[in-house]
């Protein structure tokens, strides 16, 4: 039998942000739906182990946490807040909500967080914390950035949306093309955060990278016809259906050492579904089939890196990208035709791990032991995890045995 603070646990992981979202739809008053929320969830706890579970978890959470919101505002003096309070309910009693009542707010929520006037670092923080329900801690410990520093990014970032008038709702359809963007680069952010801690060394206590797919999920029910969409869920299906094989033994396994039997077909599946036949193709549908390149692959050599490599020629030519492109041009046609491209990327990349390391696997390739084991140190020194590290000690070790 599932324990109350189990079920709680659950309902926070998948309900956080559609009650927050409603609530801020009801209220209109972010601190106060974020408060009250966090409120009923700590409530839950002692109600539902005297009384069990009930049928409707989330109905249940919005009602005490609208009651108490209201309880709040009744006791403000300030003219805002009787207009919230007169805005979010007439009536004297919060009535009972039922699950059906209360709509996914969270789209309406995520084109608020991703609004351009507010910086992008911003953006995703705020995504974080309303959406996901992370603390101002968790987020600053995941960004590298302290608490105090997270919680007025947060702060500047909710001032900006009351003062500069920035509206709770999806925009109309003349509008998508400039806002689309930014929130799609939000929630691959949030992906790529939530991935990489997958390595195990995780600092957050929600999968955020499945709160990414959830969203987006939303965003193409939303808007079916936008290829970019679709191609931004294919593209993280397609990589998330590799987490089972990621990690070993606590370290992170390359692609190529992976155990593919592992791998999720039926994401897989979904995430080539959902890309369309015919170019042209936007950047994130691009990365999908790159993506689905190496999912398709039974083996490691049977991949095509011939494809992958002119795939890479359809993206913007960031200096990442070209790594990863050179990494393909190295496996279709040698190391020798890629090392000079990799080499003309230090300025760029000097400081970036998987640029040492790859300079150390071309040398390695070509017989360069001693060059190979200098770059494996400096991307040791650099690698962000430990997971990483160990993985780069591992090679370095393997090489200097091999010689």
């Amino acid at each position: 039998m599932t324990s109350a603070h189990e079920a709680v646990a659950l309902r926070f992981r998948e309900d956080w942000g559609r009650l927050v979202a409603g609530l801020i739809g009801w209220c209109g008053d972010w601190d106060l739906a974020e408060e009250c929320a966090a409120e009923a969830f700590t409530e839950a706890v002692p109600a539902w182990e005297r009384s069990g579970v009930p049928d409707a978890p989330l109905a249940w959470l919005t009602t005490v946490a609208r009651n108490r919101a209201r309880d709040r505002m009744r006791r403000r003096t300030t003219e805002d807040a009787k207009l919230a309070l007169s805005a979010a309910d007439a009536t004297d009693v919060v009535a009972p909500v039922d699950d059906e009542d209360i709509p996914d707010e969270r789209l309406r929520l995520i084109f608020t967080c991703c609004h351009p006037a507010l910086p992008m670092p911003a953006r995703v923080a705020l995504t974080l914390r309303t959406l996901c329900g992370l603390t101002a801690a968790e987020i600053g410990r995941a960004f590298l950035v302290t608490e105090p520093t997270m919680e007025k990014r947060l702060v500047r970032a909710r001032a900006k949306i009351k003062h500069a008038g920035i509206p709770y709702g999806v925009p109309p359809p003349e509008h998508w093309a400039e806002r689309v963007e930014g929130v799609l680069s939000v929630l691959y952010l949030m992906f790529n955060e939530g991935y990489a801690a997958s390595s195990g060394e995780s600092l957050l206590r929600v999968d955020v990278s499945a709160e990414a797919i959830r969203l987006t999920r939303s965003l193409v029910d939303l808007l079916p016809a936008e290829a970019e969409v679709r191609g931004l869920l294919a593209l993280m299906l397609l990589t998330d259906a590799r987490r089972p094989a990621r990690v070993r033994e606590g370290r992170v396994v390359s692609l190529a050492e992976q155990d593919r039997s592992r791998w999720d077909q039926d994401r897989i599946a979904e995430g080539a579904r959902l890309l369309d036949a015919e170019p042209p193709w936007g950047p994130y549908a691009v990365q999908a089939r790159i993506a689905l390149c190496h999912d398709v692959a039974a083996r490691p050599e049977d991949t095509d890196w011939a494809t992958i490599a002119e795939l890479y020629t359809q993206l913007p030519a960031t200096p990442v990208i070209e790594l990863n492109r050179a990494v393909a041009v190295s496996m279709a046609h040698g190391p020798e035709a890629a090392l000079p491209l990799v080499e003309a990327l230090r300025s760029d990349l000097g400081d970036y791990y998987l640029h040492a390391a790859t300079l150390a696997d071309l040398y390695a390739r070509l017989g360069r032991v001693d060059e190979a084991a200098a770059a494996l140190a400096t991307a040791i020194g650099q690698a962000p995890t430990g997971a990483e590290r160990r993985l780069l000690r591992e090679r370095r070790d393997a090489l200097i045995n091999e010689s």
